[in-house]
């Protein structure tokens, strides 16, 4: 048992009702990116504020609301140079600070933004959406390109529908078999589905190259395989770009050949994480232009962590969610 955090005058108390589970509380269960433990994870956490401190104002006890997990401490050298994301102090709730997979989380007041009367398993998908929507500001797709998307887990299937709403003509989606392709399928979020297997995927690759010999205006490898983003290069067309957007072991090395990538023009970037980009979420589920239904698939309670975290780890889910009562 834990007590119930106390609040600041400028913070509220958010009663939690679902969590989401990604990729990253995997790295943080080792110890890795930020982490510092003993610590409660959850960084896609949705709730109902129980208790606001008295500088608040824009919030009112009983809100339904999203917490952006980031919080940059706006005076180290990143900051000051308006990249907040890279702050060299940053606050992570679920990461250094505890976060949302427990019945009470402390936020800040200016993090936290109402949802009205969104589902649950629709809102724990605002904060991977929000870093999605960096990775579009990231990749400035000028209209009419052709783009491929190497991965379909929750946060690619976010990515693909704003790269169709923002310059992409054509999307490509290159993923294994199993149910998130399914979904992706379902969901009708690309324009091309192709599938690699795992007994033959050097085959899938080498159809995939031959069917687009030009390549692609951008390649984005968001499936955290270091395999997958050596080869990833392969399909960038002439001036195209690549985008680093999966999540990877510290320790992971790969090769390209530096003489391509200059004489290609190619452009090299990375996606991060999101910091501010929850407003702009909203705007889009408001206008019913982005698909969260049916993407969180599965539900544990808390006390199920170590199953589901083993889910997680095994891709045997689409999106995994702890919720509380």
């Amino acid at each position: 048992m834990i007590d119930v955090p106390e609040i600041g005058d400028d913070d509220v108390l958010v009663k939690i009702s679902a969590c989401g589970v990604c990729g990253t509380d995997l790295h943080y269960h080792k110890g890795e990116f930020l982490a510092k433990w003993p610590l409660i994870p959850g960084h896609e956490a949705a709730g109902t504020i129980a208790a606001i401190g008295k500088h608040v104002h824009n919030l009112s006890i009983g809100d339904r609301v999203v917490a952006d997990p980031m919080k940059p401490c706006l005076s180290c050298f990143h900051c000051t140079r308006r990249k907040p994301l890279l702050c060299d102090n940053l606050t992570a709730f679920g990461g250094n600070v505890p976060g949302g997979f427990a019945e009470y989380c402390r936020y800040p007041a200016r993090l936290v933004h109402p949802i009205g009367d969104l589902p649950d398993l629709e809102a724990v998908l605002i904060e991977p959406a929000a870093c999605a929507v960096h990775g579009i500001e990231r990749m400035q797709i000028e209209v009419g390109s052709r783009v491929l998307l190497f991965g379909c887990g929750p946060t690619g299937m976010l990515l693909a529908q704003l790269i169709r709403m923002n310059g992409g003509a054509h999307l490509t989606i290159a993923s294994k078999p199993g149910p998130k392709l399914n979904l992706a399928k379902q969901l009708e979020i690309a324009d091309t589905y192709v599938t690699i297997s795992d007994d033959q995927p050097h085959v899938d690759m080498t159809r995939l190259q031959f069917s687009n010999p030009y390549g692609f205006d951008i390649v984005i490898e968001a499936t955290g395989s270091p395999t997958v983003l050596e080869q990833a290069l392969d399909f960038v067309r002439k001036g195209g770009k690549l985008v680093v957007y999966g999540v990877y072991d510290e320790s992971v090395k790969i090769s390209w050949s530096p003489f391509r990538i200059w004489e290609n023009e190619v452009t090299i970037l990375a996606s991060f994480c999101s910091m501010g980009h929850m407003p702009h979420v909203l705007e889009y589920v408001r206008a019913g232009r982005l698909k969260l239904g049916g993407i969180a698939d599965t539900v544990f309670r808390v006390e199920e962590w170590e199953v589901c975290l083993e889910k997680v780890r095994r891709q045997e889910v689409v999106k995994a969610v702890v919720v509380f009562d």
